[in-house]
This record gives structure tokens, sequence and C-alpha cells, in this order.
């Protein structure tokens, strides 16, 4: 009887002992882990903690491992199911940030800093966790500045376009100038005083009457002939020089 009673205390001890070890172990390991962070979400979603802790994996710059976004709608998840003995933390949301709901161990409180949502959090002897869905609506300046970029950068391409066809209207306008300039009205000429019109103006230099009947092959009194006829409507100059004549296209 002795014997039994004496295990009896041994098991009840133990029990005891383990009851103990259940009940006290979250604030056993909660000692393990603490944190003083900083976190910032910038506007692409990516993530950056950094400060003091002993969590092994906690600390990173660049990730996007903590966000996803649907549609417009941005979430942002950091959870650590390992207890803290304490943690404390500074959160930057990007500008324009509206918030959705939000999720938290510990204590939370929201402000706004120059146009950014700050987030800070506290808590002990509990799983580190933050969640919050967001959505980034860019500012009225920011709208505003983008449509004025726009609407500048239409009347320059405007501008652009008006002068474009000013100077082909122009373009045209002095060739069609330079072609009535150069035209002749052949209205009740000759086929021969048409002949003779057309190698001046292929010519483009004057020609004595010597030259005319040597290119045109035709006689010399019907050179003569027709020059004095184009002479006398006004379509060429004839000039004396020595015993011939310099024959040159009226200017119009």
């Amino acid at each position: 009887m002795g014997l039994n009673n004496i295990y009896k205390k041994i098991f009840f001890i133990l029990a005891i002992l383990i009851i103990q070890a259940i009940i006290f172990s979250p604030s056993i390991s909660a000692q393990n882990y603490y944190a003083d962070i900083t976190i910032d979400v910038d506007s692409s979603g990516f993530v950056t903690i950094d400060g003091i802790t002993n969590h092994p994996d906690l600390l990173i710059k660049n990730t996007e491992i903590y966000t996803s976004k649907k549609q417009s709608y941005w979430l942002l998840n950091i959870t650590k199911n390992e207890v803290f003995s304490d943690f404390i933390y500074d959160l930057t949301l990007p500008k324009g940030s509206l918030i959705n709901y939000i999720k938290s161990s510990g204590f939370i409180g929201i402000e706004e800093k120059k146009g950014n949502l700050f987030i800070r959090g506290f808590g002990e002897n509990e799983t580190f966790s933050i969640q919050i869905q967001y959505q980034t609506i860019k500012s009225t300046e920011n709208q505003i500045l983008e449509l004025d970029l726009i609407f500048i950068s239409l009347i320059v391409l405007i501008i652009i376009l008006i002068i474009i066809v000013v100077f082909i209207v122009i373009k045209e306008k002095i060739k069609v100038e330079k072609t009535k300039s150069n035209s002749h009205d052949f209205k009740g000429l000759n086929q021969r005083q048409r002949e003779i019109m057309n190698l001046l103006i292929d010519k483009n230099t004057p020609l004595t009457q010597t030259e005319i009947q040597r290119e045109l092959n035709i006689p010399k009194a019907a050179v003569s002939r027709n020059i004095r006829g184009l002479e006398l409507k006004g379509l060429i100059d004839k000039e004396q020089i020595g015993m011939s004549n310099l024959i040159r296209i009226k200017k119009q």
C-alpha cells in the first residue's frame, strides 16, 4: 500500500508539471521573439521592413510576397504565427491610399502625414499579424497636373500641324505661281510660231534668228515672218546685234 501511494504521488506531480507546461508554454515561447520595425509600402506594392528584431525572416527589402492586387484593391498581409513577447511597428502606405478594412493583432492607431496613411501598432505576448485592404487613388493635384500636361501636348501638336499645313500651302502656291509665270498663252499662234516659242522656252536663253532657223530647220523668210508676228503679239523681244537679231521671251 505504501508503494502504491508513492506511485500515485509521483503520477500526480508529473500530471501537474505537464499541465503547467501546457498552460505556460505560450508565455515561455513568447519570450523568444520581439520586434521594433518600420514597414514601408510603395505604390507598386513592394514592401520593405526594417528595424530591430530577432525573428529570422521578418526583415526584408523590396518584396511582393506580402501584397496582392485584385482589380483596384490591394491586400497587405504580414502574419507570423510565432508568439512575440512584445512588438511595435510603424507602417506607411502610399500617397492617396484609402483603407477599406484593417485587422491587426495588438493595438493600432491611424493618422495621415503628408498625404501618406501612417499606422502604428504594438502588442505583447501574441502573434504578429496585420492585414489591410486598401486602394491607391491619385491625388487631385496629380490629376490636374496630368490633364495640364495632356492639354499642353495637344496644343503643341496642333501648332505643329498648323505650321506643316501652312508650309505645304505656301509651297504649293509658290509652285503654282512659278508655273503660271513660266506658262505662255499660245492661243492664236500658228504651228511655226508655237515651235519658236517652245524652242525659246526649252533653251531658256536668247537665240539668234540663225540659231532658230538651224534648230527648227525652216526657211529664213519663214523665221523672220513668224518672229515679226510674235513680236507684234508681245510675246518676244527682238534685239539687233550686229548683222543678226537676238530673240528672247518677253517677261510677263
